[in-house]
């Protein structure tokens, strides 16, 4: 007769105490964890997300009832009692593999859908670094809207980079990804840290919570991804709402005082600038903000990012021009500096040597595993 398997007892700091029992519940009670209005949108979805393949959390099932009611167990470290922060994209599960996506709501007549779906439609060249569609269909509730499935991203610097190669590697990508965009007629328009995210997967083979980025899928230990290096990272730009598709031999001028580098010189809401060369700028701001600034050992970036933050738009080059610098830059690199750890400028001379010290180590370390295991 085989012995019943206890239930895991889970960290202390996910209990509350018999006092807090009460308060918590009342407070539930009350609405304190209630559906935000926004999310009350995607609730009203869930059985024809269902339907078409994709499991919302259970915080979205209809009838949900918060499930630390009637425990002792701290609504903090309860997974559905996480809000969605953004009300336009929704994560969900395929029921097929289980696979994390994201569904993002559109209306059927703006630019960004039209150029996230022609973006889609090049999906078989390699230099195509806008995010993947899986799949649009229509709202089961308003004719105007649409729903689209993508990869499941994550901030493009989170967890921050740690090599020379992994930099490396992100210029990489997000230059061909600009060139090819530019190549097409559309100019982004946003670009910015926060619109250029990765798919992390093999960071994470356990996987992450997709709100509480930080832990696990249960939302209650803490998860410590793997390193970029060695692995195949993949970046994307996303939300192409200011982007625009020129017609071929079209002017690329434009008017707006929009994006969210506040820094590109011309942005102006009267006078016409090039579209492209604000896309130039505010990439080389991207790059001098989370590597040249911030790094000792990335100073090679430095004639790139000079020609692209040019205060006079016609001086910066084109970004076929600029991809072909780079790559020119990047060849003539020693290739043993990829792995070189990223040295902040932030940090002193002694605690540099050590911490330099500590990464060869574990790279040493990394590297002898792959002959024993």
């Amino acid at each position: 007769m085989s012995t019943p398997v206890k239930p895991k007892r889970l960290p202390n700091h996910v209990y509350i105490s018999e006092g807090s029992v009460d308060h918590y519940t009342q407070s539930t009670l009350k609405g304190h964890y209630s559906l935000l209005p926004a999310e009350i949108f995607w609730r009203d979805r869930q059985q024809s997300l269902y339907d078409a393949g994709y499991v919302l959390r259970p915080r979205y099932w209809p009838n949900w009832r918060p499930s630390w009611l009637g425990t002792n167990l701290r609504p903090t470290f309860c997974e559905d009692s996480i809000v969605l922060m953004d009300h336009q994209v929704m994560d969900a599960r395929r029921r097929d593999n289980n696979e994390l996506v994201a569904i993002k709501k559109f209306r059927k007549d703006t630019q960004e859908f039209n150029i996230s779906q022609y973006l889609n439609s090049l999906r078989g060249h390699p230099e195509n670094r806008s995010v993947p569609v899986l799949r649009v269909f229509d709202d089961p509730y308003d004719p105007k809207l649409a729903l689209m499935v993508m990869p499941y991203l994550r901030p493009c610097n989170d967890p921050p980079f740690l090599s020379v190669g992994e930099a490396i590697d992100f210029v990489n990508q997000t230059l061909e990804g600009l060139a090819f965009m530019h190549r097409h007629n559309i100019a982004h328009r946003d670009i910015a840290v926060e619109n250029i995210m990765m798919d992390a997967k093999s960071m994470y083979p356990e996987g992450h919570h997709p709100v509480r980025l930080h832990y696990t899928p249960d939302a209650i230990y803490e998860v410590t991804p793997l390193p970029r290096t060695g692995r195949t990272i993949h970046y994307y730009y996303i939300d192409f709402g200011l982007a625009c598709h020129f017609p071929a031999g079209a002017s690329h001028f434009v008017v707006g005082d929009v994006g969210r580098d506040t820094e590109v010189p011309e942005l102006s809401s009267t006078v016409p600038y090039d579209a492209f060369k604000v896309d130039i700028y505010a990439l080389g701001n991207l790059y001098a903000k989370e590597f040249e600034e911030k790094y000792n050992n990335m100073q090679f970036l430095v004639p790139l990012i000079v020609r692209m933050k040019q205060r006079q738009p016609s001086a910066r080059p084109t970004a076929d021009e600029l991809l072909a610098q780079w790559r020119n830059i990047r060849d003539s690199l020693n290739k043993s500096s990829f792995k070189w750890r990223l040295a902040p400028r932030s940090e002193a001379a002694i605690e540099r040597v050590i911490n330099g010290t500590v990464a060869v180590a574990w790279e040493g370390i990394n590297h002898l595993k792959k002959y024993v295991t």
